[in-house]
């Protein structure tokens, strides 16, 4: 049996994270739901939804507004990002803050969203994916220009 390698395997997870935001913020929300297509999302917020797998992901990403560009106009900024690996179980976890800051064309740069996400992974065939991602919105701003529903 190969030698686990923790730093790789913390390095592949950081770059899950990294995925997610920068798909959000260039507009592929299929790239987005397609990280999940072995897992399941939730909201921590009061009567938040439980998404599993990649069609039902996608499907709560409908409500993204997309501008001209194509993207919704935001910049996810992630923090404090923790990493824990169990090689035994072929599992880990997770945990970082996000700020997601927004500059829609008619309204200035501004926070609308800041909380953690809480994440666990398994790996198969060696590659590491997502089981589950809680988001936790802790700070709401105004999502009006972000969520057609918000």
């Amino acid at each position: 049996m190969p030698t686990p390698d923790r730093g790789a395997d913390a390095e592949a997870i950081r770059r899950l994270i990294v995925a997610y935001a920068e798909r959000l913020d260039a507009g592929d929300l299929d790239g987005v739901a397609a990280l999940f297509e072995h897992g399941v999302f939730r909201s921590a917020a009061p009567g938040g939804s439980v998404r599993t797998g990649a069609a039902e992901v996608r499907r709560m990403y409908d409500s993204v507004i997309l501008y001209d560009d194509g993207t919704p106009r935001t910049k996810h900024v992630l923090g404090n990002v923790l990493v824990d690996v169990d090689d035994d179980a072929d599992s880990a976890t997770s945990s970082c803050t996000f700020t997601v800051f927004q500059a829609a064309p008619d309204a200035p740069l501004q926070p609308v969203l800041a909380g953690r996400y809480i994440d666990r992974y398994t790996r198969a065939d060696g590659v590491w994916r997502f089981a589950e991602r809680v988001v936790h919105p802790d700070l709401l701003g105004n999502l009006a220009r972000h969520m057609g529903s918000a």
